[in-house]
């Protein structure tokens, strides 16, 4: 339907969007009228545009009644689109003549019909000039942020109280009952749109907008919206439906967003936030519009509950201190407490069918306010209302949340788990500052302990019941399950809140447990203690929580609350929190007795003990502070310290590095060769045991100091080296351990001492792999499965110790793999035809290398390169053309996705041997003899290139690799890639051709560098009177019969027609630019008939012109030259950013 002029087009479109009886027909030529509009927006004078937003707001207006309301809304989305593309098109009488019409509609003088579809319009147009919902219009960035700025300083005022208009005058007869349907509609729409309008992302300054009457009257707004639905609440108390209906559920989601609020209309003396991430809306933007037209309905008489008085929403009288904002959120609160209050009559409500709509929303305004105010003015704003605090009121809903909650039932669940996660929410808020800003009362510290006392005693009867339900849904808390962490990390802020009580509760919850264990296993006595495990795996859990922060990518250290608990005790005794942790260190060390282990210790319960030890020993076992000397356990000034110091003091050394850390150590390790030997097959428990528990060992080198010096730690090194045992573990498992034991070598006081540690612990691997790989009948045994299993294993072991290499174990690590490159060039030819295996290798020499490079010498650097380019060798010689058009689909993308993780390996191995170059850290580098690495890439890219093909660049990760590479060798080493043979520089270029169009931006971004460097290089080699590219740059496969093009020419058509033909993204105008400016130069006469071809091509006169115009402007402008040095491209790149927003109205570019 594409036309020579747009007024075909659009008189071609209209028939069908008025007369069509088909309501799908209508959508679509709407939406083909906005499109044609929009592409063709520069042709049309300013009265076809006006034309054309007004037929549009016609249509939806006399269709306002129609049954196809997706179709007035999709007309009301293209005016909106149409009126912001001609937002500066238009002058300020012509944006009044259209938006007149709108206004006009919205007050109610054509009916409520249209009266909503007036308001629906305006929903459109707030959304097309917000950055986030706008349409993409090919308009550059600054265009959309300044629709928005004008928006927002001279109309969304005036729209907001057209709509606050429309709301009043319908809600007389709403609450009334005399209102119909239609009204009702008309009073839901206008107060979403309010919501709309107080959910915009206001950027103005305060200073620039009117501060007119804004003190005085903003409260009648709120105060009118509380007492209308109130009033209208009150109505259809008993309609379970009516809490879900567009008027209850929009009135709604308005007073919440008012809780929102912040802004200098409020006093800035209080603490009252507006957290970054967090969009709480500007009330000084406002300005005076809340309070306009306020209704005159009276205020709404306490209820039989409350006794509250009449005037409970009297509006507050401004005052210093932010007192104006804190009688805001009281207000709202005093209606809002109606919602949720009291917890046990909503949730039997909830259970007998009622909506939870209403006490879900009633939580969301707690959460806004407990964001905008500190801990104390949180807990204050209900005492004016209530004889308690708001932290009590919340911890009372929270208890009847989990309640519920645990009950598990499934018509339940699904509001009791979303309320649950809001309550959380809050009181991660309120708990979860730190220093005044979390300063709690009395009240609010007893309402957390009674609260936590609740979750806790809550969740140890769940787990009891479910102790014998083979349901795995009713395992409470999974522990790899990120969800439970996010649970119990607020149950923790609850406890730690009221450390002083909860610490102790958990200690005798624990020991009556315990006891009771041991009291059965003495006396023999005939128990099933299955519910009493399943109690204390759920405490193990908890008790992780409120003693230990996870730490990621942290130093870990005691939580604050922890450290300043407990200010009277000074022995270490009577600490609860020692107490506690001793309690379940000698838990844990029951399962080192065989018996004890198989009665009680089941996997699942181990998982938890292994899990807590591990967050308890990075954060207690020789804590930092202590192993500094900054708290040592020397007493002589013990009389001087404070009682919290002396607490603290007494916390962080009881398992310091003098006292009784090396014990606690020891029986840990103990505890871990445990569960790697006496649970096989439990892969979730190992894996902990792995990769959280022994990782956690080795992260500090004061710990580690003491940990090599542990037999136990020697028993475990030597069962891994000499012993079958720990070859039933998960290869990846054999990996992790690998690399903790190798990362222990780094603590050792010399470094030869470090390095024989490091070959008496790998050696027997080497020699093992070595001696499988020169066996005699090494061909009739390789392809059985346990040989198989053997070298992968082996294979693992050599790659864990590798990714653990250290400037200190360097040299050992580097013999080690000297020690087994002929056995893996062996093994890569016995095995190419098993994906696991040949993948292995690959990723040991990757990660084998990406540790050595940097510290080699030059006799080194040629040992490893010579190996790489043997393995890369042998790896091409058995996968070209592996992948046949004549396997199965199934078995062929099998063999693409084994090829593709080959190919990403070998591409990593090429970057980091290219790293070389960049970070060389050998004590040998000015050897006279020394490897030229952009030799071995350029040996290496001739080996692995013909292997990559375009069906394999479609995997993300693979396609990154390889123009990340393609385009840094290209940006570094032009003249290597210039020397491959014609084959492999024709893949590149192919490649190239593939990456540009693709849909991923930043492969795009690398193929544009590399387009750019490769036709840089060319330019500045002619000017030098070099060859260049040579006969490469002559011919290219892309080319046809009548025109032989070069390679810089195809690339040249290519980017011109991405740039005005296809789908261009605007973010990438510097990347084309770099790439285009050496293209134009190095191929002018074609650039000119390019661009000849492009303006007889338009048939449209005024389109020509101005295409010529920019063409000229893009080459000519901004004293551009033809070098190719920082300025000039600066300046070219300004160009083309020009050239692309002035076509970008009659050309394709989004």
């Amino acid at each position: 339907m594409m036309l020579g002029m747009v007024l075909q087009y659009w008189c071609f479109s209209l028939y069908p969007s008025e007369n069509s009886e088909v309501p799908n027909a209508r959508f679509q030529a709407a939406g083909a009228i906005g499109d044609a509009a929009i592409r063709e927006w520069g042709m049309l004078t300013n009265e076809n545009r006006k034309s054309l937003i007004l037929f549009c707001l016609h249509y939806v207006m006399e269709h306002a009644s129609a049954a196809d309301a997706y179709v007035q809304l999709k007309v009301s989305a293209v005016a909106a689109q149409l009126v912001k593309r001609g937002w500066f098109d238009f002058i300020e009488a012509e944006k009044i003549g259209i938006l007149i019409e709108v206004k006009k509609a919205i007050l109610g003088l054509h009916g409520s019909d249209v009266q909503s579809a007036g308001i629906s319009f305006l929903e459109s147009l707030v959304s097309e000039f917000s950055p986030g919902t706008s349409t993409a219009m090919g308009l550059p960035k600054d265009y959309h942020e300044q629709c928005h700025s004008s928006m927002e300083l001279n109309y969304l005022k005036e729209f907001y109280c057209w709509a606050k208009s429309a709301a009043l005058n319908v809600a007389d007869k709403i609450v009334s009952c005399y209102a119909n349907i239609s009204e009702e509609k008309v009073c839901s729409r206008a107060l979403r749109f309010m919501f709309q309008v107080l959910n915009w992302n206001f950027k103005s300054s305060p200073s620039a907008l009117d501060n007119s009457s804004s003190k005085s009257n903003s409260g009648g707004h709120m105060l009118w919206l509380l007492n209308f639905y109130a009033i209208v609440r009150q109505k259809h108390s008993s309609d379970m439906l009516w809490f879900d209906s567009p008027l209850a559920v929009s009135a709604r989601q308005l007073i919440v967003q008012l809780c929102s609020l912040t802004g200098t209309i409020f006093p800035s003396g209080i603490l009252l936030y507006g957290h970054q991430g967090m969009q709480y809306r500007t009330v000084s933007v406002f300005r005076g519009w809340l309070g306009m037209h306020c209704s005159t309905f009276r205020p709404v008489t306490g209820g039989p509950r409350t006794g509250m008085p009449s005037d409970r929403y009297v509006l507050p009288v401004p005052g210093d201190d932010g007192e104006m904002q804190i009688k805001h959120l009281t207000q709202i609160l005093s209606a809002v407490i109606e919602w949720v209050e009291p917890p046990n009559i909503i949730s039997g409500a909830l259970r007998s069918g009622r909506s939870e709509s209403e006490m879900i929303d009633g939580f969301h305004a707690l959460l806004s306010m407990a964001t905008l105010t500190s801990t104390m003015l949180f807990d204050n704003l209900l005492r004016s209302l209530r004889p308690f605090g708001t932290i009590h009121l919340l911890a009372t809903l929270t208890c009847e949340v989990v309640k519920t909650y645990v009950i598990k039932n499934d018509d339940e669940q699904t509001w009791s788990s979303e309320a649950l996660d809001i309550m959380l929410e809050i009181w991660t808020v309120i708990l979860g500052r730190s220093g005044n800003d979390m300063k709690i009362s009395a009240e609010g510290i007893s309402s957390a302990s009674n609260l936590f006392n609740t979750i806790v005693e809550s969740h140890l009867k769940a787990a009891a019941e479910s102790a014998f339900e083979d349901d795995s849904e009713a395992d409470y808390f999974h522990v790899s399950v990120s969800r439970r962490d996010e649970t119990l990390y607020a149950y923790a802020l609850i406890a730690r809140a009221a450390v002083e009580t909860t610490v102790p509760f958990l200690t005798r919850l624990f020991s009556e447990r315990f006891a009771l264990l041991s009291q059965v296993w003495t006396n023999n006595e005939r128990m099933d203690p299955t519910q009493t495990l399943e109690e204390l795996y759920w405490l193990l859990l908890i008790t992780g929580h409120v003693l230990t922060d996870s730490g990621e990518g942290e130093t870990v250290l005691v939580p604050e609350a922890i450290q300043d608990g407990f200010s009277g005790v000074t022995e270490e005794l009577q600490h609860p929190v020692i107490v506690l942790s001793w309690s379940i260190i000698s838990f844990a060390k029951q399962s080192l007795d065989p018996k004890m282990r198989n009665a009680y210790f089941s996997p699942r319960l181990m998982e938890a003990v292994i899990w807590f030890l591990a967050r308890w020993v990075d954060t207690y076992l020789m804590p930092i502070d202590a192993a500094k000397g900054q708290l040592g356990i020397s007493g002589h000034d013990e009389g001087l310290q404070q009682h919290p110091q002396s607490s603290k003091k007494v916390l962080l050394s009881f398992s310091g590095q003098h006292s009784q850390g090396e014990i606690i150590l020891d029986t840990i390790i103990r505890i871990s060769m445990t569960t790697l030997t006496s649970y096989p097959g439990e892969n979730e428990l190992q894996a902990l045991t792995c990769w959280k528990l022994l990782v956690v060992l080795v992260r500090r080198r004061h710990v580690c100091i003491h940990l090599v010096a542990l037999e136990s730690w020697r028993d475990l090194a030597r069962a891994f080296a000499n012993e079958r045992t720990l070859f039933s573990l998960n290869a990846r498992l054999q990996r992790s351990l690998a690399e903790t034991l190798v990362c222990a070598a780094s603590s050792f006081k010399d470094l030869e001492t470090s390095n024989q540690y490091v070959r008496d612990l790998m050696g027997p691997m080497t020699a093992y792999l070595v001696d499988i790989s020169s066996r005699n009948d090494l061909k009739a045994v390789a392809q059985q499965a346990d040989a198989i299993y053997m070298v992968s294993c082996l294979l693992e072991r050599l790659r864990g110790a590798s990714r653990a290499t250290q400037p200190r174990t360097q040299k050992s690590i580097f013999e080690m793999g000297c020690a087994v490159m002929n056995s893996l060039l062996t093994l890569l030819e016995l095995y190419k035809n098993q994906s696991t295996v040949v993948y292995l290798i690959l990723k040991f020499v990757v990660d084998f290398v990406e540790g050595e490079v940097a510290f080699l010498s030059a006799k080194e650097t040629s040992i490893l390169v010579n190996f790489c380019l043997q393995l890369l060798r042998i790896y091409s010689s058995h996968n070209i053309g592996k992948i046949s058009l004549s396997l199965s689909t199934s078995l062929q993308s099998e063999a693409q996705t084994e090829k593709y993780k080959d190919l990403r390996a070998l591409l990593q191995l090429l970057t980091n041997i290219c790293s070389k170059d960049l970070v060389d850290f050998s004590s040998f580098s000015n050897e006279a003899e020394s490897t030229d690495i952009a030799e071995v890439i350029y040996v290496g890219l001739h080996i692995v290139t013909p292997l990559i093909s375009l069906e394999l660049l479609k995997y993300p990760k693979l396609s990154c690799d390889y123009f990340a590479l393609i385009s840094h060798l290209l940006e570094v080493y032009p003249e290597k890639v210039a020397q491959l043979n014609k084959e492999a520089f024709d893949h590149i270029v192919r490649t190239l051709d593939f990456g540009v169009c693709h849909q991923d931006v930043d492969i795009v971004d690398k193929c544009l560098r590399a387009v750019n460097a490769l036709a840089s290089y060319h330019y500045k080699e002619k000017i030098a009177g070099k060859e260049g590219l040579g006969a490469k740059a002559m011919s290219s496969e892309e080319s046809n019969s009548e025109f032989q093009q070069s390679i810089l020419s195809y690339f040249l058509r290519l980017l011109i027609q991405l740039l005005l033909y296809q789908d261009f993204r605007m973010e990438l105008a510097g990347s084309a630019a770099d790439a285009l400016l050496p293209l134009v130069l190095c191929e002018q006469d074609l650039y000119q008939r390019l661009v000849q071809e492009i303006l007889e091509k338009q048939s449209n006169p005024a389109i020509k012109t101005r295409l010529a115009s920019a063409f000229n402007a893009l080459t000519s402008t901004n004293q551009l030259s033809s070098s190719l040095d920082r300025n000039n491209r600066f300046r070219f790149r300004k160009n083309l950013q020009v050239f692309l927003i002035e076509v970008s109205g009659f050309m394709r570019i989004i």
